[in-house]
C-alpha cells in the first residue's frame, strides 16, 4: 500500500501549523512548503494525495502552481484553501484546475470533511 502524503503550500505558519495537525490524522506524512518557490519545486517533483495551495504566496502563487501541476503532472487532487473569496477568484481557481476551494477564515471541520470527501472520490475511481 502506497503513503498517502499531502503537500500544504502555506505561508502563514499560524494556518499552516493548524492545518498539518489536522490533516495528519488523514494521512501518512504532511509536507509544509512556506513559499511559492518551495511549493512549485515540491508540488511539481513528487506525487501527492492532496495538494493543498493558498493562493497569496510570496513567489509563484498558488495559480501558478496549479497551473503547473496540471501541465506537468499525472492528476493529483488540488484544494485551495484561501484568503481571495470574491466569486471571480473561486471561478478561477476551479477554472484553473482546483477541485475545491474554502476561504479563510474556515473550519477545520470544514476542511477535514472537504479533504474526506476528496479521498473518497478518487478511492472510487
Amino acid at each position: 500500500m502506497t503513503k498517502r502524503r499531502i503537500l500544504l503550500v502555506e505561508d502563514e505558519e499560524d494556518i499552516a501549523d493548524l492545518v498539518a495537525l489536522h490533516l495528519s490524522d488523514l494521512c501518512d506524512e504532511v509536507v509544509v512548503a512556506r513559499d511559492g518557490h518551495e511549493g512549485m519545486r515540491l508540488a511539481t517533483s513528487d506525487e501527492w494525495a492532496l495538494i493543498v495551495l493558498d493562493l497569496r504566496l510570496p513567489g509563484p502563487d498558488g495559480l501558478e502552481i496549479c497551473r503547473a501541476v496540471r501541465r506537468d503532472r499525472s492528476y493529483q487532487p488540488i484544494l485551495m484553501l484561501t484568503s481571495k473569496s470574491a466569486e471571480l477568484d473561486r471561478v478561477l481557481g476551479l477554472e484553473t484546475g482546483a477541485d475545491d476551494y474554502l476561504t479563510k477564515p474556515f473550519s477545520v471541520l470544514e476542511l477535514v470533511a472537504r479533504v474526506r470527501a476528496i479521498f473518497r472520490r478518487i478511492e472510487s475511481l
